[in-house]
């Protein structure tokens, strides 16, 4: 009787769950396929040339900057939202409005990528608010956008939007720790410090590696911000994968695109189960 309810089980989940299997194997894997076999051909003529078009992008000047800079945006990008968040998180479980705290914190999300562009334009242009401050206090100004400094505005952007929900995930954290073991902590003598880094950060590992996967996958989505800030040909510190990808497409260059989007997926799949073995070995 048991396994027969267990095999009904099975099939209700598989139901349930079959729209959205159907969706991702039509919009993105057999997509993905075909990409994959569009690297070994050319554009035009459909012609096999092997990987002719993966060495045709490993010598590409643009494709090695925007590697670059995706790579350095995302290792500056991730430990600092971490660092930032986690102890942003601490200081607010220890205040009772927490709820509130909560609401205020997904604003950022629930301002159109428009918008929140604009306010980054009136306020870094170069006849923006902080220029028209440092020019009237007697500095001279600073081209935000138009130089190394863009790299920072978008750091900064990037952080900004994504602090919110990645301060309530390591609060929901925090709060699923039991109460009674700091509080039996707390008897034995062991001070803030020692429940922080004793308690609170071991019985985070689970929260830090979905933050850590989360924060790493939504680092490849700046584009939209960098693109309608700077345009699709920014300053080289903020020429990133989206830019290129972009520009190939418009150029029609398909065999060039579908071969760098091949190495992207390989290198964040390999980067994805690295972490997960990385935990598992912790655990």
């Amino acid at each position: 009787m048991t396994k027969c309810k267990t095999k009904k089980q099975n099939v209700y989940c598989l139901l349930f769950l079959l729209p959205s299997l159907l969706g991702v194997m039509i919009f993105i894997f057999i997509p993905f396929l075909d990409s994959v076999r569009k690297s070994f051909f050319t554009a035009v003529s459909e012609k096999f040339i092997g990987a002719k078009n993966y060495e045709v992008i490993m010598k590409n000047d643009a494709f090695a900057l925007a590697v670059k800079n995706t790579a350095l945006f995302t290792a500056v990008c991730i430990p600092a939202l971490i660092i930032i968040s986690f102890f942003l998180s601490y200081l607010i479980t220890k205040i009772k409005c927490i709820r509130l705290i909560k609401s205020v914190l997904l604003f950022p999300l629930a301002i159109p990528t428009a918008a929140m562009v604009l306010i980054w334009q009136i306020l870094f242009s170069d006849n923006g608010y902080i220029n028209n401050i440092l020019v009237s206090t007697g500095h001279g100004s600073v081209s935000f956008l138009s130089s190394k400094t863009a790299f920072w505005v978008l750091v900064g952007s990037y952080i900004w939007k994504n602090l919110g929900y990645t301060v309530i995930l390591w609060v929901t954290g925090i709060m699923k720790i039991s109460g009674s073991v700091i509080e039996a902590a707390k008897v034995d003598g062991a001070g803030e410090a020692d429940i922080l880094f004793r308690i609170i950060i071991p019985n985070l590992k689970p929260t830090l590696y979905t933050i850590t996967i989360i924060s790493f996958l939504n680092s490849f989505k700046v584009f939209r911000e960098a693109f309608l800030v700077a345009g699709a040909y920014p300053h080289d510190s903020i020429y990133l994968l989206q830019h290129l990808f972009n520009n190939w497409f418009i150029n029609m260059d398909l065999d060039k695109m579908a071969a760098a989007a091949v190495l992207v997926f390989s290198v964040i799949f390999a980067a994805i189960v690295l972490l997960q073995r990385m935990w598992n070995k912790e655990e």
